[in-house]
């Protein structure tokens, strides 16, 4: 009976050292697969090649590099579901929350009508009042108020134009201060230079 011939001492080095080199571009490749289902990348063969810095052939020929990126690829696709069905979610909440905040407002505006029509029904009804006639003393009052406020009115915009002029003065004062400064700066600029040179 005769032994299995046993490779050459340098042929199991190299055998070795290639087995180790595939190992160490799979767990590239996986460690790439995992960076890259962390930032939601597009999976595909080229993209993890380029990633991981390996070739498209290692990756179609090493069995264990085609699991990791074909386990990798579903997964993906897995999120992209997952992604799309949160995604709808959320459009879904905030279109349920638009319809209960219209559904709120017409609520609001549909109280707002019924107490407009009340107070337009109020004012009618003052109206017809007011279509009485008016006795001498009602004449002679709303007269006198209506000539004291023209007068508040008057004054008023008297002080309004007085006080714009006291802002259109104090704004231009503070432009000329701030270009005085701005003059002052680039003088005392100029003589620090001025020193130093000497």
């Amino acid at each position: 009976m005769t032994d299995s011939p046993q490779p050459a001492p340098r042929t199991a080095r190299a055998l070795q050292a290639r087995h180790e080199r595939s190992q160490e571009k799979v767990k590239q490749i996986g460690e790439t697969l995992d960076r890259m289902l962390k930032t939601r990348a597009a999976i595909t063969v080229a993209a993890v090649a380029r990633e991981a810095g390996v070739s498209r052939t290692f990756l179609y020929e090493n069995a264990e590099a085609g699991a990791l990126v074909e386990r990798a690829v579903l997964k993906a696709s897995g999120r992209r579901v997952e992604d799309r069905q949160a995604a709808q979610a959320t459009i879904d909440a905030a279109w349920k929350e638009r319809a209960l905040n219209a559904e709120e407002a017409l609520k609001g505006a549909q109280t707002e009508i019924l107490a407009q029509r009340r107070h337009i029904g109020e004012l009618l009804g003052q109206v017809r009042d007011l279509s009485t006639p008016w006795q001498e003393q009602d004449i002679v009052r709303i007269t006198t108020e209506h000539a004291a406020l023209t007068r508040k009115v008057q004054e008023l915009n008297y002080e309004k134009r007085s006080l714009q002029e006291r802002l259109t003065a104090s704004r231009d004062n503070a432009r000329f201060t701030d270009r005085r400064i701005s003059e002052l700066e680039a003088e005392a600029i100029e003589a620090k230079g001025v020193v130093r040179q000497r």
